[in-house]
Order: structure tokens, then C-alpha cells, then sequence
């Protein structure tokens, strides 16, 4: 009798604790939807205390962990979103949507390198929060300087081969956004070795001709991209820029006239083709093409500036001073804010 109520008790003890083992996830989860909720409503503050006030009970779930990282990611808090995430990764090794924040968060606090590993594995995620693991790896390649990695990561992005012309002139265009123009001609041309005809290589090659200050190379470049792409609109643009620069003002409005038709919602070819005018000495016609351009972005410093050169040309002084006051203001930096990291 005494052994069988032993094993009973036994029995009943076994059973509080798996039933206590079974409710306790149940505990957390309110507070995790809460946190859930809050977070998908933008209330970052209010996300992270509920997530404190869950954590001073025990310690946070994988979930609730990546739920904090997500939290101070949105915030802009990338350093205290990494500590998050890499405590979410612990707690669950093979959550790839983790590492993929992870990552993120290391390279938007320049530690590229360090991200490097984590993005590299998490190749496969998808694209939740709006971050691409693919985009995110080639940054980080370019920060470090792999070049060559980070081709294949963008043309992965684009299911690219990855040593194809277009995975070379991808390369050239994200080098030239980063003023890397020898390496982006040095892509370029690379691509127009593996494909004479592909559009887009004789436009980066102009580009980097005329940032060397080279129009006459810029013009035979923008011609040759003209002649693969005849009705893109910046072509045309460059081309007119690369005509001032080289003096020759009735081809440059020629082309900047073409332009314009092609791209009427632009504002440049109207700066551009004023320009051409005023080198032309007639301040008169470059007027309307100003005021039309500051119809399209007002706070266009050049459009402001040369309108102030038309107008002093045509003896109107009071508008002309107006017009460089506000593209001296416009070209004045702004103040640099103090970055704060709030503090948890």
C-alpha cells in the first residue's frame, strides 16, 4: 500500500511539472503578441518596455530577443539591434531571418567586415523588414574592398551569371555611384569585351570621361551609347553637358532639346540648356528654361544661380541678387545634428 501511494505521488509530481513546463511558454506569449502588435504599429518605445517588462520575469525568448533587435533596428539603434539579434541567433542557430538582421545591423554600424560571415549564410532569407541579404552582402563587399565578390552578389540579385557582361556593368554603375571610376571603367570595358553591343557601358564610360575632365572622349562615348540606346533620355543629357564642356554650344542644345523631349519631367536638360544659352549670350531664351526648371525643384541651387546670371545680364538687379542669395543659401550645408544613441 505505502509503495503504490509512493508511486502515485510520484506519478501526480511528474505531471505538475510537465504541466508547468507546458504553461510557461503560454506566460510569454500575451506579452510577445502585445510586443507584436506594437511593433507592427510603429511603437518602437512601447514595443521595448513590454519586451523589458517580459525579460525582468526570465530571460527573453529567441523570439522575444529578435523582436527587441527589430525594435532597435527601427529605432536606428544598430549597435544595441546587433546585441539583440546575436542573443536571438544563440537561443536559435538556424533562424536565417536573424543572422540576416544580424548582418544588417553590423554593416549599418561599419562593421562590414564582421558582417560579412553572417550575411554569407543567411544567403537564403528572404526579404522580410525590407532587407535583401544578397543587396546587403554586396555592400559589405564593397566596403571591403572584395570587388569581385560582390559581382557575383548583385548579379545573384538579378540571376545574373555571374561573369557575364550585364554582372560587369551592374559592377561598373554601383562603382561609379561610389566615385570608384577606374574600377567602374575598368567594369565597363570589361563588359563591352564580353558584349560590343550591350547598352549602358558607353554611358558609364562617358561619365568617367567626363569627371576626368576629358568632353571630347565623353562626346564619342555618349554618341556610341546613343547608337545602342536611341530613345533614353540621359544619354542625350550627357551629351549636352559634355558639348558645353567642350564649347561647342548649338550641338549642345540640339542634344539638350532632344532631351527634353524625351524626358519632359526633368529638371537638368533645362538647367543645361539655359546654360547653353547664356554662354551663347542670350539671357533672354534662358529664362523661361530656368523658371521652368524651378517649376520642377525649386531648390535647385544651380537654376537659382544662373537665373541670377540671366537676370544681371538683362539689368535686373533687385531679382538677380534675389535668385544668387537664395543659391548661396540652398548651397550652404546644413548643420550637422549631433547623433544620439538612446540608451537601454
Amino acid at each position: 500500500m505505502l509503495i503504490a501511494c509512493a508511486v502515485l505521488c510520484l506519478v501526480s509530481a511528474a505531471r505538475m511539472v510537465q504541466a508547468q513546463a507546458q504553461a510557461a511558454p503560454t506566460t510569454e506569449a500575451p506579452s510577445l503578441e502585445l510586443a507584436e502588435k506594437e511593433l507592427r504599429l510603429g511603437q518602437f518605445e512601447a514595443t521595448l518596455k513590454t519586451l523589458d517588462s517580459l525579460s525582468s520575469t526570465g530571460a527573453l525568448s529567441a523570439r522575444g530577443a529578435y523582436l527587441r533587435g527589430l525594435a532597435f533596428y527601427q529605432q536606428g539603434n544598430m549597435v544595441a539591434a546587433a546585441q539583440a539579434f546575436s542573443e536571438a541567433s544563440r537561443l536559435n542557430p538556424k533562424d536565417l531571418e536573424v543572422l540576416k538582421m544580424e548582418g544588417a545591423s553590423l554593416y549599418r554600424s561599419a562593421r562590414a567586415a564582421e558582417a560579412i560571415p553572417l550575411l554569407e549564410n543567411a544567403g537564403i532569407a528572404s526579404r522580410e523588414n525590407n532587407v535583401d541579404p544578397q543587396y546587403v552582402l554586396g555592400l559589405c563587399y564593397m566596403d571591403t574592398a572584395r570587388y569581385d565578390d560582390a559581382r557575383r552578389a548583385f548579379a545573384a540579385q538579378y540571376r545574373f551569371a555571374p561573369e557575364s557582361a550585364p554582372a560587369y556593368l551592374l559592377e561598373a554603375r554601383i562603382l561609379l555611384r561610389r566615385d570608384l571610376i577606374e574600377l567602374s571603367a575598368a567594369a565597363a570595358r570589361h563588359a563591352l569585351e564580353l558584349k560590343s553591343d550591350i547598352p549602358g557601358a558607353h554611358f558609364i564610360l562617358g561619365q568617367v570621361a567626363l569627371a576626368r575632365a576629358n568632353p571630347q572622349e565623353a562626346i564619342q562615348q555618349f554618341l556610341a551609347e546613343r547608337a545602342l540606346a536611341p530613345l533614353e533620355g540621359a544619354v542625350y543629357d550627357r551629351l549636352g553637358d559634355a558639348y558645353i564642356r567642350a564649347g561647342d554650344y548649338a550641338a549642345a542644345q540640339q542634344a539638350l532639346d532632344q532631351a527634353i523631349i524625351l524626358e519632359p519631367t526633368l529638371n537638368i536638360p533645362y538647367i543645361l540648356l539655359a546654360k547653353a544659352l547664356l554662354e551663347e549670350q542670350a539671357p533672354w531664351l534662358a529664362v523661361p528654361y530656368l523658371q521652368h526648371a524651378l517649376d520642377i525643384d525649386n531648390k535647385n541651387s544651380m537654376a537659382h544661380a544662373l537665373l541670377g546670371r540671366a537676370y544681371r545680364e538683362l539689368g535686373r538687379r533687385e531679382e538677380a541678387a534675389t535668385e544668387l542669395r537664395t543659391a548661396a543659401r540652398l548651397q550652404m550645408p546644413a548643420t550637422p545634428k549631433r547623433e544620439s544613441t538612446p540608451e537601454r
